[in-house]
């Protein structure tokens, strides 16, 4: 995984705006999904990869450790596939325009449904239950990404953890979005994984500043319980006490 922590410097930015360094650090976890980005071969698997992230295949055991926790405590977990079809060449032509014929038939190759490269990694868990969602473009709240934000909301669900790969693309184009069609969003800090440790650094942070929280898989969980909340306010209180 990504060494990372947050600097203190912009902890204390976020404490300044919002009155503790995790406003989501309490987590009602029947109103919670984990959202699981594109983990997929087509990114993990450097035979089939048209754009590989060594990273990646390090974050599943923190994607399955959180997954099976939040399952038990009554959440939700959605698995997102990042797809390939015809309409990306025509709804989405700009993005098919700054890549080269040999990568837009790369993408193709591997992104496409039914394709080895479009399936999940193979060493997720996942389990009856779950649902897997189609994504067309980088985020998964954008209007033509996918149909997450109806299933969540059809659930009742309000807060979205968000894990998957590669953490300054996808992941953060799927949290901002999600933060903007008002959902309490986190960026999962060891269960996203990016090229290098400095775009998955430089995103979180980025993130952090204005759009939601960012907490590793164990604050997550002990979110769950509570735990995260008083967590969160003393840390607060401490720096503004100093």
């Amino acid at each position: 995984m990504h060494p990372f922590t947050l600097p203190e410097s912009i902890q204390a930015r976020v404490v300044a705006r919002c009155g503790t360094p995790h406003p989501f650090a309490r987590l009602d976890p029947g109103r919670t999904a984990l959202v699981v980005v594109d983990l997929q071969n087509g990114f993990m698997r450097e035979d089939l990869a048209h754009a590989w992230c060594p990273m990646a295949e390090h974050v599943v055991p923190k994607v399955n450790q959180l997954a099976a926790a939040l399952r038990q405590a009554g959440g939700a977990v959605y698995w997102i596939q990042n797809t390939f079809d015809a309409r990306c060449e025509t709804e989405w032509s700009v993005m098919q325009d700054m890549a080269t014929p040999a990568a837009r038939a790369r993408r193709a190759a591997a992104m496409s449904e039914g394709t080895e490269g479009n399936a999940l990694w193979p060493g997720l868990d996942v389990r009856p239950g779950d649902e897997v969602v189609r994504k067309y473009r980088y985020s998964a709240f954008i209007q033509g990404g996918s149909d997450l934000p109806a299933r969540l909301r059809a659930r009742g669900i309000d807060t979205v953890l968000i894990t998957g790969t590669v953490t300054n693309v996808c992941c953060e184009s799927t949290a901002r979005d999600a933060m903007m069609l008002n959902f309490r969003t986190v960026m999962v800090s060891d269960g996203c994984a990016a090229v290098t440790d400095a775009e998955h650094a430089a995103s979180l942070i980025a993130f952090y500043l204005q759009f939601g929280d960012v907490l590793t898989v164990d604050e997550c969980i002990a979110g769950f319980a509570g735990v995260g909340e008083a967590a969160g306010f003393a840390a607060a209180t401490t720096r503004d006490a100093a």
